[in-house]
């Protein structure tokens, strides 16, 4: 299977799935407990059904959006994501390179494996920094600061992972970082034999947004340990309230999903929210963002920008989610599969084939511009 031969988001999964150890595989693909939230996040979208216009004169359609102040060619962005180095030894920077090609927003998380500073030097399109809460605030301070000398337009703090969800995937493969796999999860990395040898024959993996506060070394602390132990599980409204005064400038909660802790935030000052269940890798029975959006938009709609992301693997997707009032949709796994496929090729294929359905949806739906989607053009079953 080559990458031309990838056509959606099955295509790139079943390609990263022959070119990744299983451990790996399995860390973006599962979820939390029984991967009940993580399948329901995708099928929410099968419940609701496109009502198309005709005879509207879509000859040029407009896709792109303003989304807390930052305009973007199309109106999917790339969430930030963790520990990117392993999927592909470009990480990313081939992500971001991708995003920068198509004009949209790109995440570096706080768990990143490659810095700030070095993306914000190589390209200039909206840059987002996904921030864990610690429990040393001169390191949130600190990290908040750097964000700031940067550059990075839009902070989103991530208020669903006080702590690490249950994630049995892993915990069979032994999937942490450092490694410390079982023997079967040994098995899965040396029937891959090209995946080691492009991890290794590269520059070291690194966490540089941490590297200089937190040491992850072998033996030192793991992933899981950072969740567990470093962030502060007493996070609350007063203390978001003040990073939102100290960043003085677009700031977003990642991970709210009702309509009572969206009013809070708008209320303490946030320019937007993010609808999201972590791609069902935290709280396994939580409702779907996609399901919760309407009330939301409802709720908060005409005072900070709605966003959403889980689930999203057709531009049909991003149409419906539009529809019911988000100002833009987040992807994750969907350019996670393309980059560990093919690095920025297989990205630039999946954001190419995505912007070809959200263009050829409009046009079908007989909507020249992302502002004539409304409620009329949706009815659930």
């Amino acid at each position: 299977m080559r990458l031309s031969d990838c056509h959606n988001f099955h295509d790139f999964r079943e390609l990263a799935r022959r070119r990744l150890p299983g451990p790996i595989f399995d860390y973006i693909d599962g979820a939390a407990d029984d991967e009940i939230t993580h399948r329901r996040n995708a099928e929410s979208f099968e419940r609701c059904d496109l009502v198309p216009s005709v005879l509207r004169g879509v000859e040029n359609v407009d896709i792109s959006v303003t989304v807390m102040g930052q305009k973007l060619a199309l109106p999917v962005y790339c969430s930030p994501t963790a520990l990117q180095r392993l999927f592909h030894h470009r990480g990313e920077r081939a992500v971001a390179a991708a995003a920068a090609k198509f004009g949209t927003m790109f995440g570096v998380s706080s768990l990143g494996t490659v810095s700030l500073e070095e993306v914000r030097r190589a390209h200039a399109n909206p840059q987002a920094y996904q921030f864990y809460f610690h429990r040393d605030r001169g390191l949130n301070r600190a990290m908040l600061e750097r964000a700031r000398e940067v550059g990075v337009e839009v902070m989103m703090l991530t208020v669903d992972s006080i702590t690490g969800g249950n994630r049995e995937r892993d915990l069979r493969t032994g999937f942490t970082i450092p490694f410390r796999l079982t023997p079967g999860g040994m098995f899965q990395f040396a029937i891959k034999p090209m995946w080691a040898l492009n991890h290794f024959t590269h520059e070291r993996f690194r966490l540089p947004q941490l590297e200089e506060h937190v040491d992850m070394r072998a033996g030192s602390m793991s992933i899981g340990r950072y969740f567990t132990e470093m962030l502060d599980q007493s996070l609350g409204w007063k203390d978001v309230e003040e990073m939102v005064r100290l960043w003085n400038g677009p700031f977003c909660l990642k991970g709210v999903m009702s309509a009572a802790d969206a009013t809070r935030a708008a209320g303490i000052g946030c320019t937007g929210i993010i609808l999201s269940n972590h791609g069902g890798r935290q709280l396994d029975g939580s409702r779907t963002a996609f399901d919760q959006l309407a009330e939301v938009v409802d709720a908060v709609g005409e005072r900070i920008d709605v966003m959403m992301d889980g689930g999203v693997r057709r531009g049909t997707h991003v149409l419906k989610a539009l529809s019911l009032g988000a100002r833009a949709v987040g992807v994750g796994r969907y350019y996670l599969f393309p980059l560990a496929a093919a690095g920025q090729a297989g990205v630039e294929r999946a954001l190419g084939l995505m912007r070809s359905e959200i263009e050829r949806g409009m046009k079908l739906m007989g909507c020249t511009s992302v502002g004539q989607l409304t409620r009329a053009n949706l009815r659930f079953r």
